[in-house]
């Protein structure tokens, strides 16, 4: 599993990200995204902002779980009492491997891009191909970690939500004492290599 971390603000801007691999099962603990990935990440995390503001207003929790997905895209949120977002996007793949590549699809024009999100609960064209294509990633995983429901192969394993909860608990303690600083705020970037190595460790603990 690779994952991209980001903290996003009120005003909708990014003031931490890091990438990081998965440390269970003899995980190297090191990203392997493919350079495409890299690029398309960010736009991700941003899309998936209205899935959060809309989420808020129907739940007292602080982590939401599992808000979106694309292809063999996965990203989990947590909101914190001040609304700022902790985004967690997570490409399974077995350890110290590269991910599968995509299955390829017939490709159509449309005026409003590759692909068009749905809100939850709503069923499209394109949500049905997402999650078909999802579903055929999760099966040639499972066909080659042996069908393994741990967290470096299963994104949406009751397992993984636990531990992608534990994580945002930690950093989410981590980030209350670094927006404490007389020194910053919780709309500016943090640059500490001290919150930094935390998030890191934290990511080692449990993803």
């Amino acid at each position: 599993m690779s994952y991209y971390f980001c903290i996003v603000n009120t005003r909708d801007q990014p003031t931490f990200e890091i990438e990081f691999g998965t440390s269970k099962q003899g995980g190297d603990g090191q990203p392997r995204f493919s350079q495409e990935a890299r690029k398309l990440n960010p736009f991700l995390m941003h899309a998936s902002l209205d899935y959060v503001d809309d989420l808020q207003w129907h739940t007292n929790q602080m982590y939401l779980k599992r808000i979106d997905h694309f292809a063999s895209s996965h990203i989990s949120a947590f909101l914190t009492p001040t609304s700022t977002r902790f985004l967690l996007l997570h490409l399974p793949h077995p350890p110290n491997t590269d991910p599968l590549p995509p299955p390829q699809t017939s490709s159509s024009y449309s005026p409003y891009g590759p692909y068009t999100n749905s809100f939850p609960g709503t069923t499209t064209l394109s949500s049905l191909s997402s999650s078909t294509t999802s579903s055929s990633s999760r099966t040639s995983l499972a066909s080659v970690s042996g069908g393994s429901s741990s967290i470096a192969n299963n994104p949406t394993s009751p397992q993984t939500e636990e531990a992608i909860r534990l994580f945002f608990q930690e950093v989410f303690e981590c980030w209350l004492k670094a927006v404490m600083s007389p020194f910053g705020g919780p709309q500016e970037n943090i640059a500490s290599p001290v919150f930094r190595a935390r998030v890191t460790a934290a990511g080692k603990k449990y993803l």
